[in-house]
């Protein structure tokens, strides 16, 4: 029987789980501990990639306990099914990480070291790896980090404008997010295109909740649109992406609540739900744009301006433009915005065949385009398998290449 590699990311009140076999992809199992440390935290799973949907009651007061109720769900559902190994999603890895590593005391103080650039994000991970490890310390976890694939940027895309010590002595810099995605659908992007990884430049356009976008030149990442935190760059669901510094400061004087104030209104009051005064939900938008919402409607179009705009950016950071690749929630599924993009880039000679980029197709990744001009693809992103393969690596076996 294959062994299977548990893939675990660890939210501030959420913990996603699935249990993956590395060389299909396959899941044995899913889910999420949702509430975590709230009122009446539950847990749902999956048995299977198209099962049931079964929600149980939980105690989820912490990480520790969310995870054994987790490793008891384990337990029962996938009795018999060999675990290899744990896969952490880590956000932010600073400088130190440029590729997955095996967790110890030492990466686990660096990861530490480096939580003041992700305090949203990276204290909770480390719960939930901590936790993970008190609960099954005879198994090899893995952090796989977020900015790692991000890492190969070269000094005149990362560095901001701001004096050196900013940068050598508080690490104020651009690291790059949704790497894992980003390496994952390049990937795909080059099998579908027929075409070796090291020959292509590629723009990826993760659209989700949270959304980036990044320019890979011959399989290396050369610039990503999010920076030192994953405030920055395009318009997100809540998060406002790029805003003028000083608007910042404008309205840390002027909110009583200063800059915590101004940072939970970009973070979690801004984007799409900030510009249409009522939801960060794509779907929930495109049906008030068509009632007539005129905020829905700016909203998607700010949306889709700023990412064509990020888009033609980051073309500057390739020798040549093969192909851009759509993936994340939004990009796979939200056709007229793919399309509303694509419209604004004529000038770098994309155009969408109005019937392929209408469909909704099976195929991990396909082609959109109407074969003049850069190539267009939609591919389905899978972080967790992504990250199940470095951890089987790690763990001391060759992972098959995705197919």
């Amino acid at each position: 029987m294959h062994k299977h590699v548990l893939v675990l990311n660890s939210g501030s009140s959420s913990l996603k789980f699935a249990l993956v076999e590395p060389l299909s992809g396959e899941r044995r199992l899913r889910g999420q501990v949702d509430r975590i440390g709230a009122h009446e935290p539950s847990l749902w799973f999956q048995a299977a990639e198209d099962g049931a949907r079964t929600e149980l009651p939980v105690d989820g007061s912490t990480h520790d306990s969310a995870l054994r109720a987790v490793f008891a769900l384990l337990g029962r559902e996938s009795a018999g099914v060999p675990v290899l190994a744990v896969g952490h999603r880590v956000v932010h890895g600073g400088e130190r990480f440029r590729a997955p590593v095996l967790i110890d005391d030492d990466v686990i103080r660096a990861i530490e070291s480096v939580s003041h650039l992700a305090p949203l994000h990276n204290p909770h991970g480390l719960h939930g790896i901590r936790a993970a490890m008190r609960e099954r310390p005879e198994l090899a976890h893995v952090a796989v980090f977020d900015t790692a694939f991000h890492q190969t940027m070269p000094e005149h895309a990362y560095r901001y404008a701001v004096p050196e010590s900013w940068y050598r002595e508080h690490g104020v810099r651009r690291y790059g997010f949704h790497g894992t995605s980003h390496h994952f659908v390049a990937e795909a992007a080059a099998r579908a295109l027929g075409s070796e990884l090291s020959e292509l430049g590629l723009v990826t356009a993760h659209l989700g909740n949270g959304s980036s976008v990044t320019a890979v030149e011959r399989g290396q990442s050369v610039d990503n649109t999010m920076g030192m935190t994953p405030l920055s760059g395009v318009v997100m669901g809540t998060r406002s992406g790029d805003i003028d510094p000083g608007a910042v400061l404008f309205m840390a004087e002027r909110l009583p609540g200063g800059a915590a104030e101004v940072e939970r209104v970009l973070n979690r009051e801004s984007g799409l739900r900030g510009l249409s005064g009522f939801s960060n939900d794509v779907r929930e938008l495109l049906e008030a744009e068509e009632r007539g919402d005129a905020r829905a409607v700016l909203a998607l179009d700010v949306f889709c301006y700023r990412l064509a705009s990020a888009i033609a950016a980051l073309s500057v950071a390739l020798s040549r433009l093969d192909a851009l690749v759509f993936t994340g929630g939004i990009g796979e599924n939200a056709s007229s915005l793919r399309r509303r993009t694509v419209e604004r880039l004529g000038a770098l000679g994309f155009e969408l065949d109005p019937g392929k980029n209408a469909e909704r197709r099976s195929e991990r990744a396909y082609r959109i385009d109407s074969g003049r001009g850069p190539r267009v693809l939609v591919v389905k992103t899978d972080e967790e398998w992504m990250i199940a393969k470095a951890t089987l690596a790690l763990a001391g076996e060759p992972a098959a290449k995705t197919p």
